[in-house]
């Protein structure tokens, strides 16, 4: 059976404002404390469209690339590479990062928000998918996010 983790939110806001939030307003949501800079986090991103990079900057001009967006259909969805490991250092070969796909869909009470993060195989690490789906991991994150929403 293949490794994942899944977390999935509801958040009031429309489907556009949904999606947007999650790419255009990264920065506003994503922990601190779950970049490599922590409080000193100058900036972190998604660049919205095919290939976008998933880039955090830290002080003195310190810059990471974590990630690569694969798919990226708003307001539907997007999905990027998740090129951290379990250490949590980057992994620049994307041959050995996992995926991480997110679908928005219109609910009753504004847009449902369900993430799924695959390919835990390729970190060589089968605990990772335990902790990504733990309330630490995946769960936590979407917290924040819809907190921002």
């Amino acid at each position: 059976m293949p490794l994942e983790a899944r977390a999935e939110v509801e958040v009031c806001a429309s489907l556009d404002a949904a999606f947007e939030l999650f790419v255009q307003g990264f920065a506003q949501w994503w922990p601190r404390q779950y970049s490599w800079s922590g409080e000193h986090l100058v900036d972190i991103r998604i660049e919205p469209g095919l290939e976008g990079r998933l880039t955090e900057t830290g002080p003195h001009g310190f810059t990471c690339d974590f990630g690569r967006v694969t798919a990226y259909g708003p307001p539907a969805g997007i999905a990027f590479l998740w090129q951290i490991s379990p250490r949590r250092e980057p992994v620049p070969d994307p041959s050995k990062a996992s995926l991480v796909t997110v679908k928005f869909a219109e609910s009753r009470g504004g847009t449902r928000v369900a993430l799924r993060h695959t390919s835990f195989e390729n970190h060589g690490a089968r605990d990772y998918a335990a902790a990504m789906g733990s309330e630490h991991g995946w769960p936590y994150i979407l917290s924040c996010y819809a907190h921002a929403a």
